[in-house]
């Protein structure tokens, strides 16, 4: 297996899964505490339709996945907070909504085809150097946010009402943290692929939360399992010469499977 990192794409592959393994499940422990483990879905329908809209406009599609996606975060925290519609009503919408457009937007920009199936199913191995420093910088911004705040985050996921009488900016990190999940979700898009990033976010808190005997605990089992499904799913994509996106997917999925059976 030592060859395998001999290849300057798989280091930077490595370095990049290992990233988002850190960031995403750290943000899926929040959410999940809160019932919310769809809205990975749901960004990552939203951005690739901020994809599309970037092959269409001939713009780097990254750049205007972002503001897309962190605007339907928002969107979707605040219909949420003023009960215009409940959280599973707006993730489905928001889901349906964004896919419909990415599919309009990729057949109108025509020749690319190709870009855009990058993004739904994920292309890790094409992972640049920019896309590892732009990746570095958002995790270790989102790791920092939710260590300052992790108090608060965590009485915010399990009563929102209490923790506004504590006095805690609860509106606030609301739509932070939403944020924060839309610009993962937009960056991990050619690690993962935009169909299978909320199997990254939801499956390894799902393994955690059997293991662990404490939040703070489920947070560091869920980036432990997370980085060992990256590291399985590419050694798995390298030799099977399958997509890495789904063969991290699939690692995860047989952890998941293996820890229920030894749980029982």
């Amino acid at each position: 297996m030592p060859e395998l990192f001999s290849y300057d794409f798989m280091v930077r592959a490595l370095v990049a899964g290992l990233l988002v393994a850190v960031a995403v499940p750290l943000m899926g422990s929040f959410l999940v505490a809160r019932r919310y483990s769809l809205i990975a879905d749901s960004l990552a329908h939203v951005s690739l339709a901020g994809v599309g809209a970037g092959l269409l406009l001939g713009a780097a599609p990254v750049i205007v996945a972002i503001p897309v996606t962190a605007i339907g975060a928002l969107l979707l925290e605040w219909l949420r907070q003023n009960r215009r519609l409940s959280g599973e009503v707006g993730l489905a919408i928001l889901m349906s909504g964004g896919l419909a457009l990415a599919v309009v937007f990729a057949n109108l920009a025509k020749g690319s085809n190709a870009d855009f199936t990058s993004y739904l199913f994920g292309s890790i191995t094409t992972t640049t150097r920019a896309d590892v420093v732009t990746l570095a910088v958002a995790a270790a911004l989102a790791v920092g946010v939710i260590a300052m705040n992790y108090r608060a985050l965590l009485h915010i996921a399990y009563d929102e009402d209490s923790a506004r009488i504590a006095g805690y900016p609860v509106t606030f990190l609301n739509y932070l943290l939403a944020a924060l999940a839309a610009v993962m979700v937009v960056l991990s898009l050619r690690i993962v692929g935009g169909l299978l990033i909320s199997a990254l976010l939801v499956i390894p808190v799902v393994i955690a939360s059997q293991l662990a005997g404490s939040f703070l605990k489920t947070i560091l089992w869920a980036i432990a399992v997370a980085m060992v499904a990256v590291v399985g799913g590419l050694v798995l994509a390298f030799y099977a010469g399958i997509a890495a996106g789904g063969a991290i997917v699939l690692t995860a999925i047989t952890l998941l499977i293996a820890t229920m059976i030894w749980k029982r």
